[in-house]
């Protein structure tokens, strides 16, 4: 397989996608491009194609229509296996129910991911979870950890592989205020090192930590905003629409409590 797109390419790029399901239209004739280091937000209400899309971008389904490219490769038509070498390649994964494997501790939790990758590496698999902040935490089984260390072995997890797209759906979703902030601290530090994030979210505040927020309903893509974290439609050499008014500055508002995205 060919290697990735130019720098100057999109890391994502949707053209035309739509997911049918009898007479259903999940996603509905979306278009999109993502470039490489961009944060973004994905909020609409339930059954809006949240999940549907995320579960495309990140190679786990393929759409019914239109063509999906992912780091310069048209994965529309791959099979299961070859969309599995995409997935373990490119991709890291954070879910909101964690999917840790109880038998094993944080740090074989985090080698998992290295047996679909590479070699697992013990040396590298505690410096993810180092990263996170949980080294101390390394033989430790899911039960013995919290929610929000869980999710930080996730992050973790996510992170062994150095992907270059990271797909977060809810994460913070089961977190308490005190670690819903650390998560998204370590996607800040994700970002300014230059990983490709993508959230889907139903938390206004959560949201607004992304540059760009993109809004769904009924599987079409209905609004854009932009959020002002020194990061500007200009900058993705993309034609897209101007920062909204709205736009949040600076880091966001400060965070007293879960204003939910309706």
């Amino acid at each position: 397989m060919a290697g990735g797109g130019a720098a100057g390419d999109p890391l994502l790029r949707l053209s035309g996608v739509s997911k049918i399901y009898g007479d259903l239209h999940a996603l509905d004739n979306v278009s999109l491009e993502i470039p490489r280091g961009q944060w973004v937000s994905i909020v609409g209400p339930s059954g809006s194609g949240k999940t549907t899309l995320m579960n495309i971008v990140g190679a786990m389904d393929t759409a019914t229509k239109g063509t999906v490219a992912l780091d310069g490769h048209d994965i529309s038509d791959l099979t299961g296996d070859e969309l599995t070498e995409i997935r373990c390649r490119t991709i890291g994964l954070v879910f909101q129910q964690f999917h840790l494997i109880g038998h094993l501790t944080a740090l074989e939790n985090v080698m998992v991911a290295q047996y679909y990758h590479s070699m697992p590496d013990e040396k590298e698999a505690m410096e993810a979870l180092d990263r996170v902040g949980l080294a101390d935490r390394a033989t430790h089984l899911p039960r013995q950890l919290s929610g929000g260390e869980q999710q930080r072995v996730c992050v973790a997890r996510a992170l062994i592989n150095y992907p270059k797209l990271v797909l977060a759906d809810e994460p913070t979703g089961n977190l308490d205020e005190t670690n819903e902030e650390i998560v998204l601290d370590l996607f800040a530090q994700l970002h300014k090192d230059g990983t490709t994030l993508m959230v889907v979210t139903h938390d206004a505040l959560v949201a607004e930590q992304g540059q760009r927020e993109i809004r769904l309903d009924h599987g079409r893509v209905v609004k854009e905003t932009w959020h002002d974290h020194g990061f500007t439609p200009r900058d993705s050499g993309l034609a897209v629409p101007a920062p909204s008014a709205d736009g949040g500055a600076g880091q966001g508002p400060a965070r007293s409590g879960k204003d939910k995205v309706r």
